[in-house]
């Protein structure tokens, strides 16, 4: 079995973040959401794992080959034209069973029964109370018999998440084709759902299997809600610190140094990052910044930043000096 992760977006919600480094790279519970994601497929037995990358797909590539062991592929996509483009730049290299993810899913799902799955696709769900913002399935006799994006009303609950599986992947690069040649868009862009709809209408069987968890991350609130789940549910990690209290559930990196704080609850700690005469909570806080004298709540705060002086929400990117004691003030883009 393969995996394809299309992943060449520019994360334009979760800027300023993603000026400098790729979404999928942003630390989320003491670990990038791209280790998060490739950490559900641990238990399978997978052959390759198809990484369709753009921005910044240096990064991605260090990132992967330091932390992991499987076989890899980067296919590059230049053009942003949809989710099915993309899968279908990797089509020499995909054959038999694949599983499709968006890399801003996290998910909670047993997979392992998809070695004995007899259905041509999986499409995962979860329900929800207002399908109108999410694409849904509608079912028919326990098999779906068609996807629809952005319902106008509440009939169909089941909310499609971003996971997918198809046992033969040159059955669905025949749907991608089939679309293609026809410029069949939806909003400007080739859907998946409007490829796996042709292998449906074709006679494909495709059913629905429900996740217990699906966590997005893929716009800054989303992004802390994210964080607090995965601190709840086994992301943890304290450290000792000096004159300091840590309020769990937290990730401190070890490396990490906090004097005179209070932090937490829901707070994430990158490596090298050092906090002082500060109060910081449901914050995620990225290797080598600096907090001094500050309360902070809400705020993602990049690489390599520096914060003095204020209670204040920010949205920060890397390598930014904000200094509001008012002796080395260089104002950047905020999220308050």
């Amino acid at each position: 079995m393969k995996v394809i992760i299309p992943m060449a977006g520019l994360g334009k919600r979760m800027r300023p973040q993603t000026w400098s480094k790729p979404k999928p790279l942003l630390n989320v519970a003491g670990k990038p959401i791209l280790g998060h994601v490739l950490d559900k497929f641990k238990p399978l037995d997978v052959e390759e794992v198809i990484f369709v990358v753009g921005w910044l797909r240096d990064q991605v590539e260090e990132y992967v080959r330091s932390s992991y062991s499987f076989a890899a592929r980067y296919v590059i996509q230049e053009e942003l034209k949809g989710q099915a483009h993309a899968v279908h730049l990797a089509r020499e290299y995909l054959s038999g069973p694949c599983i499709i993810v968006f890399v801003d899913t996290l998910f909670e799902a047993d997979l392992t029964t998809l070695s004995t799955c007899a259905a041509d696709g999986v499409a995962y769900v979860q329900e929800v109370e207002d399908p109108r913002r999410f694409g849904v399935v509608v079912e028919q006799e326990g098999r779906i018999v068609r996807l629809i994006e952005k319902p106008d009303s509440f009939e169909h609950r089941k909310a499609v998440i971003g996971l997918y599986y198809v046992r033969d992947a040159a059955a669905l690069l025949d749907a991608i084709e089939y679309l293609l040649a026809h410029n069949m868009q939806t909003k400007g862009e080739f859907y998946l759902a409007d490829a796996f709809q042709v292998m449906i209408n074709r006679g494909a069987r495709f059913v629905s299997a429900p996740v217990s968890v699906w966590e997005d991350c893929g716009e800054p609130k989303t992004l802390l809600h994210t964080n607090r789940y995965l601190l709840e549910h086994g992301h943890s990690q304290e450290v000792a610190v000096e004159n300091g209290v840590l309020i769990p559930p937290v990730y401190v990196a070890r490396s990490a140094r906090i004097e005179n704080a209070v932090i937490g609850p829901y707070v994430t700690v990158g490596d090298n990052v050092a906090i002082t005469g500060s109060i910081v909570r449901d914050s995620i806080i990225e290797a080598g910044s600096i907090i001094e004298n500050v309360a902070l709540e809400h705020s993602l705060i990049g690489r390599n930043t520096t914060i003095k002086g204020a209670f204040q929400r920010f949205n920060v990117g890397d390598d930014d000096l904000i200094d509001l004691t008012g002796e080395n003030s260089r104002p950047k883009e905020t999220g308050r």
